[in-house]
């Protein structure tokens, strides 16, 4: 990388008043700059800027009437993260004929501002010389955002983990070395303990994995016929055959029910999740309605809608819209709350809703809609 102290934008340069915007290329397709989301800053061949939109004035805090006719340089300030100048390091117009621009970086604004910078020098040919510097203008607070949730994540991941291979450790441990002193209950009780973890552990990683495809858009849908009264009964069965009261549970179906075409195994993910917190976390009786309901997708009358309630204290108002956000865990703690975040994945991953509220009974109240989605063939 080219580093001049002579050649800066600007140096030489004849001196220029403050113009106001040029309509430009982008006027010619009927774009205000004012209109882009990112901050654009545009300086001349003599490196005196033309443009400096709404959304860079929003970032550097400097007013378009101060930044416009200003030598770049003086007008973006913008240092690296170790101190130095950043455009007596890139040096535009005096530097490699062949470099066509800057990738984004993290830069530093005075005050020590980060902002996400990146440039396009303009050549009328390959090598000529620059007859602008294009400079786009990101705010890093979203960035910063994502970053935090990740670190977040991986730390709770850490945690979770910790507590059953520690467990599973000890026990294997325990059993290899003194294998001979314990009973046969002793035993099993141990292995059913490590088998318990290891099916924790399962879990997790099946979680991890869920949230990485969602975040990229890469969750998969299988599409089958699903029977959605059928599927709710079969995790109400399985709750009692596990020790719940049947007289807990009120699972009620409007029929005709639409044909629902969606993948079967995640159907029962989300369908798990919603029936364990209001188990878990509710009290009384657990209802579950299965009925038509107006389809979310567009050209489609309707859809299926599930709703799932509880008598309990249910969400408080200020939690509501964190609901579905990593991590939220309401007011009693366990699991790694990550279960509604995957579940709201899920469910926009088949072109359906989920909002949550409060129940007639004063619980909790999840409702997800899903539409039909039938294949072509059969429309």
């Amino acid at each position: 990388m080219s580093v001049g102290t002579s050649s800066a934008p600007g140096a030489g340069g004849p001196e220029r008043p403050p113009a106001a915007r040029p309509a430009g290329d982008l006027a010619g397709l009927g774009i205000d700059p004012d209109d882009l989301p990112d901050g654009l800053v545009v300086a001349d061949e003599h490196g005196y800027v033309v443009c400096f939109n709404t959304a860079a004035e929003r970032i550097t805090a400097v007013p378009a009437a101060e930044a416009l006719g200003q030598r770049l340089d003086k007008a973006l300030p913008l240092e690296d993260l170790e101190g130095r100048r950043w455009w007596q390091l890139t040096d535009p117009y005096s530097g490699l004929a062949i470099r066509v621009g800057q990738p984004e970086r993290n830069l530093l604004l005075p005050g020590g501002r980060e902002v996400l910078v990146c440039a396009r020098y303009v050549r009328g040919e390959p090598t000529g010389p620059v007859r602008r510097v294009v400079v786009s203008l990101r705010d890093t607070e979203a960035r910063r955002r994502t970053e935090r949730s990740h670190a977040e994540l991986i730390a709770t991941v850490a945690h979770e983990l910790r507590s059953p291979l520690t467990s599973v450790k000890g026990f294997t441990a325990t059993l290899l070395a003194k294998w001979t002193r314990f009973t046969d209950d002793q035993k099993r009780l141990m292995l059913e303990t490590v088998d318990a973890d290891a099916d924790r552990v399962t879990r997790l990683i099946a979680e991890l994995l869920d949230i990485s495809r969602i975040d990229s858009g890469r969750l998969e849908v299988r599409r089958q016929p699903v029977d959605m009264g059928a599927a709710v009964g079969r995790h109400i069965q399985a709750y009692v055959a596990a020790g719940q009261p049947a007289d807990r549970f009120l699972l009620r179906i409007q029929q005709p029910l639409p044909a629902l075409w969606a993948d079967p195994d995640k159907v029962d993910q989300v369908l798990s999740n919603l029936i364990e917190n209001a188990v878990r976390h509710g009290e009384g009786t657990v209802t579950i309605d299965v009925m038509p309901g107006p389809s979310p997708r567009e050209g489609e009358d309707t859809g299926t809608s599930v709703i799932v309630s509880d008598e309990g204290t249910g969400i408080p108002e200020e939690s509501m819209n964190r609901v579905f956000t990593r991590f939220w865990r309401g007011s009693k703690r366990g699991g790694t709350g990550l279960g509604l975040y995957i579940v709201k994945g899920i469910v926009e991953a088949h072109g359906g809703v989920i909002t949550v509220g409060r129940a007639h009974g004063g619980g909790a109240e999840f409702r997800f809609t899903l539409p039909v989605a039938a294949p072509a063939y059969l429309a």
